[in-house]
């Protein structure tokens, strides 16, 4: 991969300010004497590399699209407000959009490898999804875009997991798993990779050809793809990531970490048969996977409410707008020019906390809510749901 002018501008500049900063270290460093390292100069070198490194927001420009399949496609982006940050494969970043006048998010696991100069993004369109249908639509090469640093927990800690894993993807759900593949092939051959992808239908399989490649050309791969209806002539293994094809497929589970990703539906059934498996919960590793797609499947979900309701919502030193039982009250709040802060969208990363004066909502149970959050009225917006009337405290 060649090297960028600016990186190498950047590279030279880090370098000069180390060797700036260690002169007046020895400059300083007499008897009796100190660095006072809480001087102005040390802490604003010290937020230019943190904010290097870790930005909080990146500028994207759109440099290519690619169709992966008829309801898929790769957004391929270059950062134009300096070089990509470093990022552990697996992880995503959230994307902010403006779609007929709605400023709006969605996170996007990272498709492409940390060591690729570009950042892709692979998004499959969702029948009537907001924001899947304008970036499928809409979106062309030239567009720009922010969006946030990486961000995340979902990829392999060598000390941890070990080198023997098994990955079990659902539909778009093998983004995360196609940068770590890309990743893990390049640099450790000691690694051993179960692939279990399941999908629909065998013309809509995200990365298909390129799998089937990789596993031909190297032998710590194991590709196995799963169809859950197929055509008459299909051939290839069906049904669904259960039990009995988990052992078929992988053999022995003790020593192997799990790693999860896809539809929410998929999470219950997969660990269910992870229990029947006997693989303990800490050799398990889920992604989270936004809101769930029918809330009122949810476990908890009040029998007595059809996701149709529309209550009242009283944003306190705001506004009062209308929101429906069966829609995120963050997306709600969106849509009447409401814009609070927004990464995961999957009730996992609390950064869209905000408190709850009155009213009830529900949150589905994987939803990570602090306790102190529960006794100090505070919820997560993007999975939480209104049951009644609210009032809120953004």
């Amino acid at each position: 991969m060649a090297i960028r002018p600016i990186e190498v501008f950047y590279w030279v500049q880090d370098v000069w300010e180390y060797f700036r900063v260690s002169q007046k270290r020895k400059e300083l460093r007499q008897p009796g004497a100190g660095v006072d390292y809480t001087d102005e100069r040390f802490r604003n070198y010290v937020k230019q590399i943190v904010a290097r490194y870790h930005p909080k927001e990146m500028k994207l420009k759109v440099v290519e699209i690619i169709e992966e399949t008829p309801s898929t496609k790769t957004f391929r982006f270059e950062r134009v407000d300096g070089p990509l940050p470093p990022f552990r494969a697996g992880q995503y970043v959230n994307l902010f959009v403006d779609v007929d006048g709605v400023l709006t998010s969605r996170p996007y696991s990272i498709s492409s490898s940390p060591k690729d100069e570009n950042l892709d993004l692979t998004v499959q369109q969702k029948p009537g999804g907001f924001v899947t249908r304008y970036l499928h639509k809409e979106l062309q090469v030239g567009d720009a875009f922010k969006s946030t640093g990486p961000k995340g927990h979902f990829y392999h800690e060598p000390l941890i997991d070990g080198k023997d894993l098994v990955f079990l993807a659902g539909g778009s759900g093998i983004t995360p798993f196609m940068s770590m593949i890309r990743t893990m092939l390049q640099e450790d051959h000691e690694l051993r990779i179960d692939l279990l992808y399941g999908s629909r239908l065998p013309y809509d399989v995200i990365f298909d050809e390129e799998l089937s490649k990789l596993a031909e050309e190297h032998s710590n791969l194991n590709y196995s793809l799963v169809i859950s209806e197929p055509p008459d002539s299909y051939s290839g293994l069906c049904g669904f990531l259960d039990a009995e094809l988990i052992r078929t497929q992988v053999g022995e589970v003790e020593g192997k970490t799990f790693y999860i990703c896809g539809p929410n539906v998929m999470y219950d059934f997969c660990m269910k048969a992870l229990n029947e498996l006997g693989v303990p919960t800490h050799k398990i590793r889920r992604e989270v996977y936004g809101p769930p797609e029918e809330v009122t499947q949810e476990a908890g979900w009040p029998e007595h409410l059809s996701g149709e309701e529309i209550f009242e919502v009283n944003v306190e030193g705001h506004k009062s707008i209308k929101a429906m039982s069966g829609e995120p009250l963050m997306n709600s709040l969106e849509r009447h020019e409401i814009v609070i802060r927004a990464v995961c969208r999957s009730g996992e990363c609390s950064a869209c906390r905000i408190r709850l004066l009155s009213g009830k909502v529900f949150m589905p149970s994987h939803t990570a809510l602090r306790e102190s959050d529960k006794s100090f009225g505070y919820i997560h917006a993007c999975v939480a749901y209104p049951l009644e009337d609210l009032k809120i405290r953004i």
